[in-house]
């Protein structure tokens, strides 16, 4: 197993390397954390009995009892302003929006109260809290089903903001989240809930830090969350090529690991950037800017994005046309100048 750039495993420790489904990672995540701290709760709707409508929550009930893992009533705004006054008494919530645009409603609670108390208080009040939302389309959903939010969380002052492309990532980075002393948007891609991968316990992923997914010396492709796997393969398609091609997995949107974007991205001189959103004012928007910013005597072409339309998302029967495909990422790798090179 390939450790990602700057996660950790020492030889002293005793985790567990087992193949399963980034669903099942991050039920192993949080059953760890709530066998690890007593503090921890995780609540929202459906989560208790049923297991969360993706499955998510299964059997945490079961093992931990009512009090640790429970169901809500289908009041976001009242589940998010539940788990601030809980994280102020010194607990540590993680919440389940059910959908994105489901989580619409505590959109106030998470701006005025998560993101700001730490703050307001000079960091007298901490707010450990982890809002988990299913984020983003490629499973056939209907209108607030396929939502990708991301960009307000991430415009948001106080808020960690992070997304999982692996389902080592995905047990790594939630652990991180729930340690973690301040708020986290933990965004999981629906699409990739049923992808499969080796997922060892031991390893720990630092929250801001994003990790290099393929090197390559040609072009660097930017992505998160299931645009990854998306990046991975264009790579393939454009090594038939005769293209070298590079993946960064951003993972961390905020904040952001300029760092390994910037040196990534000047080992190469060429960037995609890749995301399901709508391209205006979005996450992939502020990454070019970023990469324009501290790359721009490094470049050789102007750096490109593949994104969403600037539009609702599609009906079902149409999302293959609206989301980013192999085709359109090596359209945008074509346009990078290649005959000055």
């Amino acid at each position: 197993m390939t450790i990602a750039q700057d996660d950790t495993r020492t030889a002293a420790d005793a985790g567990t390397v087992t193949t399963m489904t980034m669903a099942g990672a991050l039920n192993r995540a949080l059953a760890d954390a709530l066998a690890a701290d007593p503090d921890v709760i995780v609540f929202g709707e459906d989560v208790g009995a049923l297991g969360g409508v993706f499955r998510i929550t299964d059997g945490l009930t079961a093992r931990f009892g009512e009090d640790r893992c429970f169901d809500t009533p289908l009041a976001e705004s009242g589940i998010v302003g539940t788990a601030v006054g809980m994280a102020m008494n010194g607990l540590r919530p993680v919440v389940e929006m059910q959908f994105d645009a489901f989580a619409l409603p505590a959109f106030e609670q998470v701006v005025s109260h998560v993101a700001k108390l730490g703050n307001r208080t000079r960091g007298g009040i901490r707010m450990p809290l982890v809002i988990r939302i299913p984020f983003g389309g490629g499973i056939g959903g209907v209108e607030h089903h396929c939502d990708s939010s991301e960009a307000y969380y991430a415009h948001t002052p106080g808020l960690t903001v992070v997304s999982p492309s692996t389902p080592q990532d995905a047990y790594s980075l939630l652990r991180a989240a729930i340690a973690s002393p301040d708020p986290v948007i933990f965004l999981e891609p629906k699409k990739l809930y049923w992808s499969k991968g080796e997922v060892d316990t031991a390893v720990t992923a630092e929250l801001g830090t994003a990790r290099i997914a393929r090197e390559g010396t040609d072009v660097t492709l930017l992505a998160y969350g299931a645009s990854v796997p998306l990046a991975l393969e264009a790579a393939e398609a454009a090594a038939a090529e005769g293209r070298s091609v590079q993946v960064v997995d951003v993972r961390s949107l905020s904040p952001f690991d300029d760092a390994t974007v910037t040196a990534a991205v000047t080992s190469t001189g060429r960037a995609v950037v890749i995301a399901e959103a709508p391209g205006h004012v979005s996450v992939a928007s502020e990454i070019q800017a970023r990469v324009f910013e501290r790359c721009f005597e490094y470049l050789e072409a102007p750096v490109r994005r593949v994104t969403g339309f600037d539009t609702p998302y599609a009906p079902p029967k149409l999302e293959h046309w609206y989301l980013p495909d192999v085709d359109r990422v090596l359209d945008a790798i074509d346009t990078l100048h290649w005959e000055d090179a």
